[in-house]
């Protein structure tokens, strides 16, 4: 079974397609800057063809046909024809609380109707998401077309977790509450975790750090999200790579009475704040380390603050689970930055870890393995997280009527 899957932002496809057989990769690429003349197509293939070119892509939908034409290029070579996809399945960023957005579904006129509701929780990724669903329907109809839902895992929080502490009627009225994001990478990343921890899932408790330019953590109890540290926004939490994540929300109000206009106060707490807000010189892990090391003050509080945040919500989620096997590393910086790692590690030695120096150096660049000593009562473990590949497991699982 051949599954093709869609990542769709305001004017990009990310897209792999897959054949499930063996869980391979057969292509993957991207569709950059949709809708304007300098669209643009980057495809590789598993047998290390190479596509980088401009193409016509005044909407999804011609970007899409552009993918799926260079797919079945004969010089390509990977599909015969586009029949030999046998199900779409497309990251939906919110399903809301919906007990269809709980698990995974294949898309008809109500799942779409389901996803317009929930647009005002996600403005910048449900229409994104829309259009690629709408894009790829118009170039398969025929095809399954699969919701996997980045909220759906985090449902299972328990209303203790995902209430807030404001008026019940700002719940009731206009859904107020925790959702929760990156919920396909802490799902794949559990799963796995229970296969190389040899542990049955409803029987294991670990933490889960997706740390990247957006991060966040999820304390998982018996293989199920418990609490999470984004909140009805991706605002919420961490300190990343361009959001602000926890802060007192009386500095909105008193920024604004200081002259800044609600939306310049979204735009600096979402795209100025964070790393880059605190070092007033980039987002990237890499370069903040970099300048760190080379006496950059500003640099060094930003990662030093970012561990910082990290450690206390491991903290945190100690606390409130009844035991941990493990804590997981995943996300670009979570499986590659070896300072950030051995920075959380030592900070929770008091919890049980023991960093292994070596075991942290090797364990990078798609390792998976763990970085603490064996005798560490605490283990920390890398896993790679994969939600392309979680996205055509749950395709696959549909469209054989599971």
């Amino acid at each position: 079974m051949k599954i093709f899957v869609a990542n769709c932002g305001s004017s990009s496809i990310k897209f792999q397609l897959f054949s499930m057989a063996n869980e391979t990769v057969l292509a993957k690429g991207v569709v950059e800057r949709v809708g304007s003349p300098e669209a643009n197509i980057t495809l590789e293939t598993e047998n290390g063809k190479m596509v980088d070119v401009r193409i016509d892509a005044p909407d999804h939908k011609e970007g899409l046909k552009n993918v799926l034409d260079k797919l079945v290029n004969s010089e390509i070579g990977v599909l015969a024809s586009i029949d030999e996809i046998e199900g779409v399945g497309h990251r939906v960023v919110h399903g809301g609380e919906d007990p269809r957005a709980s698990d995974s579904i294949k898309i008809d006129a109500d799942v779409i109707a389901l996803v317009e509701k929930n647009t005002p929780l996600a403005p910048l990724h449900n229409p994104a998401n829309l259009l690629g669903i709408e894009a790829a329907m118009a170039a398969m109809p025929t095809t399954t077309q699969v919701a996997v839902w980045d909220t759906a895992f985090l449902s299972t929080l328990p209303e203790k977790a995902y209430q807030y502490a404001v008026p019940r009627e700002w719940y009731d009225k206009y859904g107020v509450r925790r959702y929760g994001f990156h919920g396909t990478s802490h799902r794949y990343v559990t799963l796995r975790a229970a296969e190389v921890l040899d542990k049955p899932l409803d029987e294991m408790n670990i933490i889960t750090c997706h740390l990247g330019n957006g991060g966040s953590l999820t304390a998982i109890q018996g293989g199920k999200a418990v609490d999470h540290s984004m909140g009805m926004t991706p605002l919420e939490g961490l300190v990343m790579g361009t959001r602000c994540g926890d802060i007192d929300p009386g500095i909105i109000f008193y920024m604004h009475s200081q002259g800044f206009s609600v939306e310049e106060i979204d735009a600096a707490l979402n795209k100025k704040a964070g790393l880059l807000g605190i070092s007033a010189q980039s987002n990237d892990m890499r370069d903040l380390l970099g300048k760190a090391a080379a006496g950059s003050e500003s640099a060094q509080l930003a990662v030093d603050m970012f561990i910082y945040r990290v450690v206390k919500y491991i903290g945190a989620y100690y606390a409130i689970l009844p035991s941990v096997d493990a804590v997981v590393f995943t996300g670009g910086i979570g499986e590659n930055s070896l300072p950030v790692r051995e920075g959380v590690v030592k900070m929770i030695a008091s919890l049980g870890a023991e960093l292994d120096e070596d075991r942290n150096i090797n364990t990078r660049g798609g390792a998976c393995g763990p970085i603490t000593a064996n005798g560490s009562k605490l283990p920390v473990w890398v896993i790679p997280t994969n939600e392309e590949l979680m996205i055509a497991r749950d395709t696959r699982r549909i469209v054989a009527g599971g």
